[in-house]
C-alpha cells in the first residue's frame, strides 16, 4: 500500500510516490450552474481584515466512544458538489488575489525559471543491449525517456510523455523491461491520480502493443524471464462516480500474457479474507522464482511468499494460488528482497536489528535456525542493499547522510565507495553479473552528479553532471543536534548563504516529515536556492517518526507516541530562535502529506510560535482518513478513532478537531489538489473552512487549490515553478521581508 509522503522523501519500490514540488495553478472564477446555494463572501467576525467565502455549517455529530465530534463541514468531503465548487472558486479567487498583491511575486517566479532551466539526466539502467535513461531539457513539463546502445551513443526517444496530453499533466508512473530489453511495460497518471493505466511497447521499433491494463495501483510491472507476460497488482473497477474518494481493498496480484486482452489475466493470488493486504510480485533474475511481498497498510512489517515458475508457455498453466510457499508468514519484521544464488535468498532486515542487516535463507532448508547472517547490524542506519557484480552495496546513514560500503558475498567488506561530500546517494542497481553500475550524488549545496561505477577496481566516473547557474560557494550547509522535550538529541541540518548574521531577524523555513519509516536527507532543490537567494534560511529537522535511525526511531513516533514528532518538530524551532537565527515572527514552517499533518498539529498546539504556516496536502482529519482510498493503510502509524485509546490520541493532536475559536493563528496557506486521491482533498477544505470560522486577529488564513493535478508525483514543470513561486510570495507578505528584484539576480 502506499504512505502519504513529503518533500524530498525517498520512494521505496512502488510502495511510495515522491512528493515532488506541489503546484497550482487558480481555477476560474465561473462555477457550474448551482443547485444549492452558491457561497457567499461574507465578513468572518473572527478576522476583520479578510472578507472569506463563508462555508455552512451543518448539524452533523458522530459518536466516538461516547465522545460527541461535530462535523460542521462534512459536505465538503464531496469535491464535485455545486456548493463545494463554488466555495472552491471562491477561495481560489481570494487566494490569487492576495498573492497577486506581492509586487515581487513576478521577478520570484523568473528567478525560479532561470534556474530551472538546465538540462537534468536520470540515472541510467541496463537493459538487454540498451541503456535507458531519462532527460529534461529544461523547462519540459515531464522528462522524457531514451534509449542508446552505448554510453554517450546515437540515442532515441522511447516515450515522451509531454505527447500525451496538452498541458503536461500526464505523467510516466511506472516502467518494467523484459530481460532482454525487447518490451517495456509503462504505466501512465492522469492529473496526478494514484490510479495508471499500463501500456506494452516494443523497444525496437518504439510503437505500442495492443496490451492495456486498467485500475492499476501501487504496482510495478514484473515479467517472466522468456518475455512472455508480466505480473502486476490491481484493485477492481470502482465506481466512476466516485474513484478519487472510494477506500481500496482487496488488491490482487496478476499475471498478463503478451497479446491477450485482460479479461483474460491470471489470477495468482489473493486473499479474500484479508481486505487491507496488498501484494506485489517480482520475478527473480534468473527467472525462476516469483516473490510475493505481502504488506498489510504502511506498516514495514510484512510477509514473504515465493512460488516457482517453469520454463516457457508453461508459466500460464499453473499460475493460480497453487503451490505457493508462505516462507516469512509472521508480519514480525520487515523482510526487502534482495536478490537470490539459486535457492539462497538474501533479505535486508530489521528482524533483531532496529538499524538493519542482511541475512541469507536457504529455502531448501528454510528453519530459522538455518538462516545465515551476511551483513551484521552496524551503528549506522542500513537503507537499502544493492546486488551488482556480486558484490551487495550497503547503503548506510550516518546522521541522515549516505555511506556506501561494498561487502563480497560472504559479507566481507571490500571498500568504501568515496563519496564527494556529505548529502545523499542513490541508484547501485543492475544484475547480480554486471560489472557496471551507476549512482547519483546531491546535496542541499550540489546539484545531482551521476557517476558510473566499476564494481571490478571500485573507480567511480562522471557520467553526467547537471550545471546549474549558481555560484554555490556562497552558500553553506551544517548540521546541529537539539534537545527535545523529553531529551532526545535531534539532527537538524541548516542551509543559507555565507555570512549570515545570527541576530534573530533571517527569515527561516523550517521543514520536516516524521512519519512511515521514511528518512529525510539532504537535497539539491532550485526553489529552495531562490529562497536563501532571498536571504531565507533552509532548516531540515530529522525528528522522530522517520527511518534516519532505525525502527526504533520510527516506532517512537507512530500511534501513541506520535506527540513526540509534534515536540521534536516545536523544539527545533525554539532552537533556532534560541540561536538567534530568527524570531518567532520571522519563523516559518512547512510539511506535505504527513508534514501537513505536522504543520497542522504545530500551529494548533503553537501558534504563538510561528510567523507563517504552510501545510500541504495534509493528513488534517484523524478521525476520518481511514475512510477515504487508501487512507486505511496508515493505521499503522497513526491508529484509529475506532479503537477507544487510539481515538484520545488523534481527537488529542487531530488539527481540525483542535482549532480553537478567539485564536489568532499564524499567516496560514492551505496547499492542496482537487484531484488528490492519497489525501483527499476533504482534509485541506474542512481545515480551512474551521480555520477561517475561529481565527481571530488581522492575519490571512488563505487556501490555494489546484486543479488537474494530484497528490504531486508528476506534476509537470511549470506547474512546480507556478507553486513555488506562490509559496515564496506569500511567505514575503507573511514574514515582511524586504525583497527585490534586484535581490533575486533577476536577468
Amino acid at each position: 500500500m502506499s504512505k502519504p509522503v513529503g518533500v524530498s522523501a525517498v520512494s521505496a519500490a512502488t510502495l511510495i510516490v515522491a512528493l515532488a514540488g506541489l503546484s497550482v495553478a487558480a481555477r476560474s472564477a465561473s462555477a457550474q450552474p448551482a443547485t444549492q446555494p452558491a457561497a457567499q463572501p461574507a465578513v468572518s467576525k473572527a478576522a476583520p481584515m479578510y472578507v472569506y467565502p463563508q462555508a455552512r455549517k451543518a448539524d452533523q455529530v458522530d459518536d466516538y466512544h461516547g465522545v460527541k465530534v461535530a462535523d460542521p463541514y462534512r459536505w465538503l468531503e464531496d469535491p464535485d458538489s455545486a456548493e463545494s465548487r463554488a466555495w472552491i472558486d471562491a477561495q481560489n479567487v481570494m487566494t490569487q488575489n492576495y498573492l497577486g498583491s506581492v509586487a515581487v511575486r513576478p521577478a520570484i517566479e523568473k528567478r525560479i525559471t532561470q534556474l530551472w532551466n538546465y538540462e537534468k539526466f536520470g540515472t541510467p539502467s541496463k537493459q538487454g543491449k540498451y541503456y535507458v535513461y531519462s532527460r529534461n531539457s529544461g523547462l519540459q513539463p515531464q522528462s522524457v525517456m531514451y534509449v542508446a546502445e552505448k554510453l554517450g551513443g546515437e540515442e532515441r526517444v522511447l516515450m515522451d510523455p509531454n505527447t500525451l496530453s496538452k498541458d503536461g499533466t500526464v505523467a510516466l508512473a511506472g516502467v518494467g523491461f523484459t530481460d532482454d530489453g525487447r518490451y517495456m511495460a509503462y504505466g501512465i497518471a492522469e492529473a496526478g491520480s494514484d490510479w495508471n493505466t499500463w501500456k506494452v511497447r516494443d523497444v525496437a521499433t518504439g510503437k505500442d502493443l495492443p496490451d492495456t491494463i486498467e485500475w492499476v495501483k501501487f504496482s510495478g510491472a514484473s515479467w517472466t524471464l522468456d518475455g512472455s507476460g508480466f505480473f502486476y497488482s490491481r484493485f477492481d473497477k470502482p465506481d466512476e462516480n466516485d474513484k478519487l474518494r472510494s477506500s481500496n481493498f482487496y488488491q490482487k496480484l496478476y499475471f498478463h500474457k503478451l497479446g491477450t486482452p485482460q479479461s483474460e489475466d491470471i489470477l495468482v493470488y489473493e486473499r479474500k479474507d484479508q481486505k487491507t493486504w496488498g501484494f506485489s510480485g517480482g520475478v527473480t533474475e534468473d527467472g525462476k522464482y516469483l516473490i510475493i511481498n505481502v504488506s498489510d497498510g504502511t506498516d514495514p512489517k510484512n510477509r514473504v511468499y515465493y512460488k516457482e515458475l517453469a520454463a516457457g508457455d508453461a508459466v500460464t498453466k499453473d499460475l493460480g494460488d497453487q503451490n505457493v510457499v508462505k516462507l516469512l508468514d509472521g508480519f514480525d519484521a520487515s523482510y526487502n528482497f534482495v536478490g537470490n544464488d539459486g535457492p539462497v535468498f538474501y533479505f535486508q532486515t530489521d528482524l533483531n536489528a532496529s538499524r538493519g542487516r542482511l541475512i541469507a535463507i536457504d529455502t531448501t532448508k528454510p528453519g530459522r535456525t538455518n538462516w545465515n547472517e551476511v551483513i551484521p547490524e552496524a551503528k549506522e542506519t542500513l537503507t537499502g542493499v544493492g546486488f551488482v557484480g556480486d558484490q551487495f552495496f550497503a547503503n548506510y546513514l550516518k546522521d541522515a547522510k549516505s555511506q556506501i560500503v561494498a561487502f563480497d558475498m560472504n559479507g566481507k567488506k571490500i571498500r568504501d565507495v568515496e563519496l564527494p561530500g556529505l548529502g545523499t546517494a542513490g541508484g547501485f542497481g543492475g544484475k547480480r553479473h554486471e560489472t557496471e553500475t551507476f549512482y547519483s550524488f546531491a546535496s542541499f549545496t550540489a546539484p545531482p552528479i551521476i557517476y558510473r561505477y566499476d564494481t571490478t577496481s571500485g573507480k567511480s566516473e562522471v557520467y553526467k553532471e547537471a550545471k546549474v547557474a549558481f555560484d554555490r560557494t556562497q552558500f553553506e550547509a551544517k548540521q546541529v543536534f537539539y534537545t527535545s522535550k523529553d531529551g532526545t538529541k535531534v539532527p537538524m541540518f541548516i542551509v543559507h548563504k555565507k555570512g549570515l548574521q545570527l541576530d534573530g531577524s533571517n527569515p527561516t523555513l523550517l521543514y520536516a516529515y516524521g512519519g512511515f519509516n521514511i528518512s529525510i536527507t539532504p537535497s539539491f532543490s532550485v526553489s529552495n536556492l531562490v529562497w536563501m537567494e532571498m536571504g531565507g534560511v533552509y532548516a531540515v529537522a530529522n525528528i522522530r517518526g522517520g527511518g534516519e535511525y532505525g525502527e526504533e526511531w520510527h516506532q517512537a513516533g507512530t500511534k501513541l507516541q506520535k506527540q513526540n514528532v509534534f515536540d521534536d518538530f516545536i523544539a527545533a524551532g525554539e532552537y533556532l530562535i534560541n540561536q538567534k537565527f530568527t524570531s518567532n515572527k520571522k519563523l516559518a514552517i512547512m510539511g506535505g502529506s504527513n508534514g501537513g499533518l505536522l504543520v497542522g498539529a504545530c500551529m494548533t498546539q503553537r501558534p504563538d510560535l510561528f510567523g507563517a504556516t504552510l501545510p500541504i496536502v495534509g493528513v488534517l482529519d484523524m478521525l476520518r482518513f481511514h475512510k477515504f482510498t487508501i487512507g486505511h493503510a496508515w493505521t499503522s502509524d497513526y491508529g484509529s478513532a475506532e479503537n477507544a485509546a487510539e481515538f484520545k490520541a488523534l481527537y488529542a493532536y487531530s488539527p481540525l478537531h483542535n482549532i480553537k475559536p478567539g485564536t489568532q493563528y499564524p499567516p496560514t496557506m492551505v496547499m492542496t489538489a482537487d484531484h488528490d486521491d492519497r489525501v483527499v482533498p476533504a482534509h485541506s477544505f474542512k481545515f480551512a473552512a474551521a480555520l477561517q470560522a475561529a481565527h481571530a486577529g488581522d492575519n490571512p488564513i488563505l487556501i490555494r487549490i489546484d486543479t488537474r493535478a494530484g497528490h504531486g508525483a508528476g506534476k509537470p514543470t511549470a506547474k512546480v515553478i507556478e507553486e513555488a513561486a506562490d509559496r515564496w510570495a506569500f511567505l514575503v507578505k507573511a514574514l515582511n521581508m524586504n525583497v527585490s528584484e534586484g535581490s533575486l539576480m533577476v536577468k
